[in-house]
């Protein structure tokens, strides 16, 4: 049994021992001489003293330094020395197409002839289609004009039909002002007759 007590000691101490790496550091690359390519980045260090965090009035911050970055990395855009690019000392390097001449054949001509010939038509084709645009809307605006002029008058004349009713029936309902004559005869009644 006493073996049995053995063997579990044997495998903690086992695992208790930790197999240990040997790391070396690499031997970093020469550094190259970026500053022909690439502007570095501007860093400032601002230097703040104690204050209350707007955020939070239970906190303050003591005097401490913030480093801001002002500008970041960017490449150097500037033509190369006449001496040569840093890399590319082997290689020529491209030329600037802002500064080479236009490459000039005849294909080239007639396709900047048609463009220009387009490009007047279809200014002219604007023009007469905002003149078009300009008469349609005042021809609106005079329909809009008409459209009401027209709503006012129909209302005024169904008041008049409505007053002109109003004074049929109200003449058709009124006695006449004084009885008409009884007379048996066909005679006209004469004022001189006994």
């Amino acid at each position: 049994m006493k073996t049995f007590y053995f063997i579990p000691l044997m495998f903690l101490t086992a695992c208790s021992t930790a197999p240990r790496l040997a790391l070396r550091p690499q031997s970093l690359p020469p550094a190259a001489d970026n500053s022909a390519v690439r502007y570095h980045e501007v860093v400032r260090a601002y230097h703040v003293g104690r204050y209350a965090d707007p955020n939070d009035g239970l906190v303050m911050h003591e005097q401490h330094v913030v480093y801001r970055v002002e500008e970041n990395t960017r490449w150097d855009l500037r033509p190369a020395s006449a001496g040569g690019d840093v890399f590319f000392s082997a290689v020529p390097s491209p030329r600037d197409a802002a500064f080479s001449p236009l490459p000039v054949n005849d294909a080239v001509l007639a396709e900047v002839n048609a463009q220009k010939l387009a490009t007047v038509q279809i200014m002219v084709q604007a023009r007469t289609l905002s003149s078009a645009l300009a008469q349609f809307q005042a021809a609106l605006q005079q329909t809009r004009t008409n459209l009401q002029e027209t709503a006012v008058l129909r209302a005024s004349v169904i008041a008049m039909k409505k007053r002109l009713d109003a004074l049929e029936t109200a003449q058709e309902q009124t006695p006449p002002p004084f009885p008409p004559p009884n007379s048996t005869t066909n005679e006209t009644p004469d004022s001189l007759s006994p």
